[in-house]
């Protein structure tokens, strides 16, 4: 049955900075083409940068990242960030590193490949709910994504409009945008179709258009990264709170423990073209 189309797709190019909307893109078993194809990586502690702990790499949301040029299999991808200054550069360029590390305090490579044992630095809110609570935590970046990658989980994110509306209503204060979740794939589910959607479809296979097929694996579990401001949307930890209070599903691939949740983590079984408008239909399982 057709359970949503395709309303937006977006491409992250450097973990944590802001990306680019897209009409269609290349789908593999690696997420969508040129997706956290880059990150940068601390040289004094060796670890990932992730807006996850905001006091150290917060200003990542005020950068945007964009692919310049098709990919290739012979070089690696030409990104151009856009600083908050206004000032755009080119990886492969003399200052990129420099300024980046000039805007965050740190000293910083644009990395492609993940160190050996990648990890990433968390700050968890004082907010009632959360498993931890006003403190810092360092741990694996990644608990299911392909090796060698920069994603969290899984390689793609998917959320629907039915869930955003829902969340609008338990906490109409808020601004509601789906930027703050950053999912890859955001899916327009008919109208009247609301509640925790992505939930029930956990353990069920999805097909996109006529040649994608994903396997949705798990709720997304929610850290402190909604709740920050980035391009026009303002700091609000009455967001994650929200979702602490309504949306606790238990996460298969965390062995059941709760965690709040808003979205979908998603594995690809049959990669293709993805593109704005395609159907997406939920199917049996096997």
């Amino acid at each position: 049955m057709t359970a949503a189309t395709v309303l937006e797709l977006w491409r992250y190019p450097v973990k944590s900075m802001r990306g680019e909307a897209l009409t269609a893109v290349a789908l593999t078993e690696r997420g969508l083409a040129g997706d956290r194809g880059f990150a940068l990586v601390d040289r004094d502690t060796g670890k990932v940068a992730s807006a996850k702990l905001p006091r150290r790499w917060g200003k990542l949301l005020d950068c945007r990242a964009e692919l310049v040029a098709p990919l290739s299999p012979d070089q690696p991808p030409e990104i151009r960030i856009t600083l908050p200054d206004g000032r755009a550069l080119s990886t492969g360029t003399d200052d990129v590193e420099a300024a980046l590390g000039e805007l965050l305090g740190r000293d910083i490579t644009l990395a492609i490949v993940p160190p050996d044992e990648p990890e990433i630095e968390r700050e968890w809110p004082d907010i009632d709910g959360l498993n931890l609570r006003a403190t810092e935590t360092s741990g694996p970046i990644a608990l299911g994504a392909p090796p060698g990658t920069f994603f969290d989980y899984a390689p793609l994110h998917l959320l629907t409009t039915g869930t955003l509306d829902h969340l609008r209503a338990l906490y109409p204060e808020g601004r509601i945008d789906a930027r703050r979740f950053r999912p890859n794939v955001l899916l327009s589910t008919p109208p009247g179709v609301v509640g925790f959607i992505e939930n029930d479809w956990v353990g069920r296979p999805l097909a996109i258009g006529d040649e994608v097929r994903l396997r949705v694996t798990n709720p997304s579990p929610r850290c402190v990264v909604p709740t920050l401001p980035q391009a026009d949307l303002p700091r609000d930890l009455g967001i994650l709170r929200a979702v602490v209070a309504h949306n606790r599903p238990a996460i298969p691939a965390l062995d059941g423990v709760t965690q709040p949740s808003l979205g979908a983590y998603a594995v690809v079984e049959r990669g293709g073209t993805i593109r704005r408008g395609d159907p997406v239909r939920l199917l049996d399982v096997s």
